[in-house]
């Protein structure tokens, strides 16, 4: 982390502008108003669980809403970063005891993980935002939420409506629906945005662009869709004879990063536990498999993977179930007089991201009333699914596909095991709409060596869904 590195150069002019909005907390009502709304919801997220012991705020301006995490969760390290030097200088005199760095939100250089990063419009300055939702996710830790507004599709709409009248571009950017907010989500982030319209008593025309200047923000004679002193005043002469309110549309998102990845297959002995082994060395994760069978056979996948992914016993957790038949849970348990009960078991807890291994394939029945990608639902967490490369796995991983879907599973991606195919990895990323984020090819010996050397590949696919 470098906190008194410049802002790059992009980030320049952005500072600039908020460095000379002196009356910002005057002008800034909409702004305030949605850091009031973001608090209260940030404190309905907490009302029943552990307050967050680690936050970051994202571009806190003068500092409304860092008054107000200061005062939700006295006991919080809370880091609060923003471009403008000065407005850092102005929070920092209204909230102290809060740790301040002068930095670009969209690329924070930050120590995490946090339990909570925040921002009341911030977002909408992001140049990527699906990028940057991936490098926030990194930041947080497994459960961490996420909770941010932005402007969304519809601000603005009294002035877009004035030029359209005068045959004139808007000035503004186009800001981005609930949909496409929800499409930059990474895999490792779940959760929703919801909108409401606050509409604004601006007066006049005047007034409201004054207001814009006044808190540093973008006005339509700035930037590539600027209007002509000629083209604003028509525009304005119109939204004048037309309102005097203005429609701001505030998009609130709220996500929380899962706690880890389930990897299943599409049949048995596809090579789960190996990719199992590399996922957990390329996440530097924790691993489970709670169902465990044919251990009359062999010392089983939790030794396999502790021993190739070289993990302490700290990241280990033993199987819930352990039976000695190769055979389904449901068969392996009935040799034994047992039964697996899947509605006993809950994620275990772990302060790093769990990687969950499945038995056998996603249609494995774990009992008379269930099946394990059934079971796999309630946990809530994206799908590695692992698939072989040869002759019959497209029908096969796409029907593997559709069941999760059918189940609302998110999928991170697919592993193809094998000699590689690029005709069968093809149809599977077209027809399936998955990314192949790996293909592992036969290995006639496995070392922990071999399994470093692929987590190093896979570590970058994994990093481009979020974890």
């Amino acid at each position: 982390m470098n906190p008194s590195s410049p802002p790059s150069s992009r980030s320049v002019p952005i500072a600039a502008c908020f460095d000379l909005a002196q009356d910002y907390d005057r002008a800034a009502r909409v702004q305030a108003r949605t850091a009031t709304a973001l608090a209260e919801r940030i404190a309905a997220r907490y009302a029943s669980s552990a307050p967050p012991a680690r936050i970051l705020e994202l571009g806190c301006g003068t500092g409304a809403l860092t008054r107000k995490l200061s005062a939700l969760f006295p006991n919080a390290e809370i880091t609060a970063i923003d471009l403008s030097p000065g407005m850092i200088a102005r929070a920092r005199e209204a909230v102290p005891g809060v740790i301040y760095h002068v930095m670009d939100a969209e690329h924070p250089e930050v120590t995490g993980p946090f339990d909570l990063i925040c921002s009341s419009f911030c977002i909408q300055w992001f140049n990527d935002r699906a990028a940057a939702f991936r490098r926030l996710a990194h930041l947080l830790t497994p459960g961490g939420r996420l909770e941010v507004t932005t402007l969304a599709q519809g601000s603005f709409a009294q002035w877009r409506e004035a030029c359209e009248a005068e045959g004139l571009p808007c000035g503004f950017p186009d800001y981005p629906a609930l949909s496409q907010l929800s499409a930059d989500y990474p895999t490792s982030l779940r959760g929703i945005w919801e909108g409401e319209t606050q509409r604004d008593p601006v007066g006049t025309a005047r007034r409201f662009l004054q207001d814009l200047r006044t808190i540093g923000a973008t006005t339509p004679r700035e930037g590539s869709r600027a209007l002509t002193s000629t083209q604003l005043r028509r525009v304005m002469q119109h939204f004048d004879r037309m309102t005097n309110e203005m429609d701001y549309r505030i998009a609130y998102g709220s996500a929380v990063r899962t706690r880890g990845v389930f990897v299943t297959g599409t049949d048995t002995g596809i090579g789960k536990t190996l990719v199992s082994a590399i996922v957990t060395k390329a996440l530097d994760a924790t691993y489970w498999k709670p169902f465990q069978t044919g251990l009359s056979d062999e010392a089983g996948d939790t030794a396999s993977v502790t021993t190739l992914a070289e993990l302490p016993s700290s990241r280990v957790i033993p199987p819930a179930y352990a039976f000695l038949a190769p055979l389904s849970p449901q068969d392996a348990a009935a040799l034994e007089g047992r039964e697996v009960d899947p509605t006993a078991l809950t994620l275990p807890e772990s302060d790093r991201t769990l990687v969950v291994e499945g038995a056998g394939g996603l249609m494995v029945p774990l009992n008379s009333d269930t099946l394990l990608v059934d079971w796999a639902a309630t946990l809530d967490l994206p799908v590695i699914l692992v698939c072989r490369s040869g002759l019959g796995t497209i029908n096969h991983t796409l029907l593997s596909i559709e069941a999760l879907r059918q189940r609302n599973m998110a999928i991170a991606g697919v592993v193809m095991s094998g000699t590689p195919n690029p005709a069968n990895r093809a149809a599977i990323a077209h027809f399936g709409r998955v990314p192949v984020l790996a293909e592992i090819p036969h290995l006639d010996e496995v070392t922990p060596q071999h399994i470093t050397r692929q987590a190093e590949t896979l570590r970058d696919a994994l990093h481009r869904a979020g974890f």
